[in-house]
């Protein structure tokens, strides 16, 4: 009997391995350990200024996406901190650089469960930045959410899945 995702399930929503996996990457890129906050700091004021998400696809035997988002303050401290670069906003360059960073969250996390790792592949990252718009999901079949303290700010990593097999 061939074995699913469903018989790994309790790997994909596991609250550490996204933890590991936002560890492993900010750690790699920027020397950083940005650090979970309890759903008690996660303050959500300020939440419709400016920000920048993206977002990689997960397609194969889960169908899902990895979405990053913070201010874009953040994007750009994150930005200069891998590029060496001085930005005063949110160009092409800060935008690549955070759809890099969703790219390796996202390469990160399914390489924690072996079962995604081999056989769900990534999309190439779809970056948005501005004010006041929102990223609508239906109805996932489950979600792993966390926002994480970087320096001064917070970005949030969201995992959705819309469906495995």
């Amino acid at each position: 009997m061939a074995l699913t995702l469903r018989d790994s399930l309790h790997l994909v929503v596991e609250p550490e391995n996204l933890d590991a996996s936002v560890e492993e990457v900010f750690g790699l890129m920027l020397g950083e350990r940005p650090r979970r906050l309890a759903a008690a700091e996660d303050d959500r004021t300020g939440q419709d200024l400016e920000s920048v998400t993206a977002v990689v696809g997960f397609g194969g035997v889960l169908s899902g996406a990895c979405v990053f988002r913070s201010s874009t303050a953040v994007a750009i401290r994150i930005a200069a901190q891998m590029t060496g670069m001085h930005f005063d906003d949110v160009d092409d360059t800060v935008q690549d650089a955070i759809g890099e960073v969703c790219n390796m969250l996202a390469g990160a996390w399914k390489g924690k469960v072996p079962d995604l790792a081999a056989r769900c592949g990534l999309s190439v990252p779809a970056v948005i930045s501005g004010r006041d718009y929102r990223l609508h999901v239906q109805s996932p079949e489950f979600q792993l959410a966390h926002a994480y303290r970087y320096q001064e700010g917070i970005f949030r990593v969201t995992i959705i899945c819309d469906s495995f097999q």
